[in-house]
């Protein structure tokens, strides 16, 4: 008997916040965490902005932490907001049925750049805890360990629908019985400069450096590229029965998973659509719900001139005259793009939407160039009256993901 997977608990460190009230205030009321770059020289790089971590202060490392990549440190942080603010306990939890997953889109690139500039003064400097604290699915191991979770400890990596791809995966492992609890979410810091002159030098980057609220602006006619953001993001997921057994608050239920790939080019999206589309249509087939009870998505939308066309394509050919109905927001427009870690900051996002009946607003959406009539929540939030959204991403090399979320 397939089990139904809930969500319990969630947690994040972002551009826009660090704790779940100031994140949703902020997304909600389109307050903006992009901001000019101030802790690396950028004069040559086309690119100088992008949204950091914010409030650091307030977490304590321990000797371990402080010598991985900041991304782990990161995915350390969100999941101890989860324990601790939503009262979970190692003790009550099953070690052996008690997994993590948490991926990363490019893992430990700022530790690679310090070692590798360590390396040309002498391979000495390189530092013994080099390879281990740079690995993608570290992340999942200090997080196993920590809380002496002994069942899969794993990492996804499919670029940016890595955070949806891993909370597809956890729900699977419990649904199927493997598992009645399950740490997933993504983690990423690229705000490096192989990171930022790495995309700025694709042209993949918005260069609005003189407007930096204003840069991330999704399916406006003036977008010029993303913005890059640093985060992680952590949800608990656990078998309904499970939860109601240690008598966990449940946020939300995951309802349908659907992935897909465009088979098509290495950066580009099938310009029809078709692989976005799959991969909702893939989650509505797993919810076995009708389309039409579908009343939000927030959409993977990152601000460049093909892709912001691309998926409201593939939303109008697969609901059709419901497209009408729909409200679809970039969150984007907010925080950033948070590569690896978008997929679950996004998912809590739709999670807290569902909860609130609010769209969040698309923020610096004055006018569009889509040829479609879709309600873009341009500039100011909107309520909605809906039990199920959609939470989408989609990665280099074709690769999409896309979550059905049901209302608590």
């Amino acid at each position: 008997m397939t089990k139904k997977v809930v969500v319990t608990a969630m947690g994040a460190v972002s551009p826009i916040g660090s704790d779940l009230n100031t994140i949703w205030d902020n997304t909600k009321n389109g307050v903006s965490g992009i901001s000019k770059i101030t802790h690396m020289d950028t004069e040559n790089i086309r690119t100088k902005i992008c949204g950091v971590v914010k409030d650091t202060g307030q977490f304590e490392l321990d000797k371990q932490i402080k010598r991985c990549d900041p991304f782990i440190q990161y995915a350390v942080w969100a999941t101890e907001k989860c324990f601790k603010e939503f009262n979970i306990s190692s003790k009550e939890l099953n070690p052996s049925r008690s997994g993590v997953i948490i991926g990363s889109g490019i893992g430990g690139l700022s530790n690679i750049e310090y070692n590798h500039k360590r390396a040309l003064e002498s391979p000495k400097k390189i530092s013994p805890f080099f390879l281990p604290c740079s690995l993608v699915n570290m992340a999942s191991g200090i997080i196993s360990m920590k809380y002496n979770l002994k069942g899969p400890s794993l990492s996804i990596s499919t670029a940016c629908a890595t955070g949806i791809h891993a909370i597809t995966l956890a729900s699977q492992m419990i649904q199927t019985g493997q598992v009645d609890f399950v740490v997933a979410g993504g983690a990423e810091k690229g705000s490096d400069l192989l990171g930022i002159g790495g995309f700025s030098a694709m042209r993949a980057l918005s260069a609005r450096n003189d407007d930096p609220k204003g840069a991330s602006r999704p399916w406006d006619k003036d977008r010029d590229g993303f913005v890059l953001s640093d985060g992680a993001a952590v949800l608990i997921l656990e078998s309904e029965e499970h939860a109601k057994n240690r008598n966990a608050k449940i946020l939300a239920e995951v309802s349908g998973c659907g992935m897909s790939s465009d088979a098509y080019h290495m950066t580009q999206p099938d310009p029809t659509g078709s692989g976005a589309m799959i991969a909702m249509e893939n989650a509505i087939l797993d919810a076995n719900i009708d389309a039409t009870e579908i009343g939000y998505i927030n959409a993977h939308a990152t601000s460049t001139p093909i892709g912001d066309i691309v998926e409201p394509r593939a939303i109008q050919s697969h609901f059709g005259k419901h497209t009408q109905s729909l409200k679809v927001s970039s969150t984007k427009s907010v925080h950033g793009h948070l590569l690896g870690a978008a997929g679950a900051f996004e998912s809590i996002l739709t999670i807290l939407s569902l909860n609130d009946q609010i769209a969040p607003p698309t923020i610096n959406l004055n006018e569009t160039d889509i040829d479609i009539d879709l309600n873009l929540v341009p500039n100011h939030a909107q309520s909605l009256n809906c039990e199920y959204a959609i939470c989408n991403s989609f990665g280099f090399g074709g690769t999409n993901g896309s979550i059905i979320f049901k209302r608590a």
